[in-house]
């Protein structure tokens, strides 16, 4: 039976230091500035780099065969002094547009800088910029609306639009929801956020605690329209 893996360390460099790669119009390119280990080499860390925020957090299993990790990794193609600091040195760092979901910004970060900064081989890292493919852009809609639209809506003008986020985030049954989102709105506020972790939990869905949220949104529209 042949042998598929071998076990042992394989430096980052042999995959993804690609000095001859060319980045292609729809890549994502980030730029690190990088400080390694003593005695790591700055083609290893910013190899690193590449792979801790890309497909080096993969596992190796067996289903990797099923897919192509050559046309997602991320791939360092150059590194640049940084002048005036002789340990540091830039790390450009390409991306496959397929490596993100479409439209998400937070997808992006995540993949980017949600491992990476806890690397062991890095001593200091900052991510200085990204530049974002067109056709990535594109997939970005923004809001559906802009600031007039919404002081139009709320008939609000010349002054800025107050908000805030309801405490406790769990917890608050429908009727104790609806009882804390009329009095902030009593009281003035324009803008109310529902944190996600409220809408997603169990305590707040269900049709008798969307009814009992309504009621004193109804009940102070009509006092407004008075």
């Amino acid at each position: 039976m042949s042998k598929k893996y071998d076990a042992g360390v394989k430096e980052y460099r042999d995959t993804y230091w690609t000095p001859e790669y060319v980045p292609l119009d729809t890549d994502l390119l980030a730029c690190f500035k990088c400080t390694g280990q003593e005695g790591v080499p700055r083609e290893e860390v910013a190899a690193a780099v590449a792979a801790e925020s890309s497909t080096g957090t993969w596992s190796t299993v067996w289903s990797e065969l099923l897919t192509d990790l050559e046309f997602y990794k991320g791939r360092c193609y150059r590194i640049e002094d940084v002048p005036g600091d002789p340990e540091a040195f830039y790390a450009f760092i390409a991306y496959p547009l397929d490596l993100f979901e479409e439209g998400s910004i937070t997808n992006v970060l995540t993949s980017l800088v949600g491992n990476v900064f806890g690397f062991k081989a890095l001593r200091h890292l900052r991510l200085e910029d990204i530049r974002f493919p067109i056709a990535f852009i594109k997939t970005c809609g923004g809001p559906p609306n802009g600031i007039v639209v919404e002081r139009d809506r709320l008939n609000k003008y010349g002054r800025p639009l107050l908000g805030c986020t309801i405490k406790p985030k769990l917890g608050l049954s429908g009727k104790n929801y609806g009882r804390v989102v009329y009095e902030c709105l009593r009281g003035g506020l324009d803008l109310l956020k529902m944190m996600r972790i409220s809408i997603l939990s169990h305590s707040n869905v269900g049709e008798k605690d969307l009814s009992s949220l309504l009621k004193p949104l109804n009940l102070l529209s009509k006092k407004l329209e008075k």
